[in-house]
């Protein structure tokens, strides 16, 4: 299942710290880092990235590896389908570009900023001594 990611659709989500992600989101968000967290596809990732235009001919990214023709296009392949990369074919060659909108949703759920959920409803074993004297 492809979930392509793009600029205003309102699926941004708040940081981790400030708010708790929907089971939705957090599915969504999980199969984004499941596929970055293989070193082949972040590497991937990263070359494309880089490129000019953020894209990147299949012919540029398999001299960086030493993988066969038929791995390299898996780990794009799981790349396309977690939302990271879109890609367009061009005679011959299809160039893979990243899709900013999925970068800005990783970085932005990771920011450290400061929560807005309401304290625990749980009562600190301090709590429940002070109130047994």
């Amino acid at each position: 299942m492809s979930i392509q990611l793009e600029a205003g659709t309102g699926l941004s989500s708040p940081p981790l710290a400030r708010a708790p992600l929907s089971e939705d989101r957090a599915t969504d968000l999980a199969r984004m880092f499941k596929a970055i967290s293989d070193p082949t596809r972040l590497r991937m990732l990263s070359l494309i990235a880089s490129h000019e235009n953020r894209e990147s001919c299949v012919c540029d990214i398999s001299p960086a590896f030493e993988l066969s023709q038929p791995t390299i296009s898996h780990h794009l392949k799981v790349l396309r389908e977690a939302g990271l990369l879109d890609c367009e074919r061009r005679g011959t060659w299809v160039y893979y570009r990243v899709i900013p909108s999925a970068l800005a949703q990783l970085s932005a759920v990771l920011s450290s900023e400061a929560g807005v959920v309401e304290s625990s409803v749980c009562v600190p074993d301090a709590a429940i001594a002070e109130a047994a004297r």
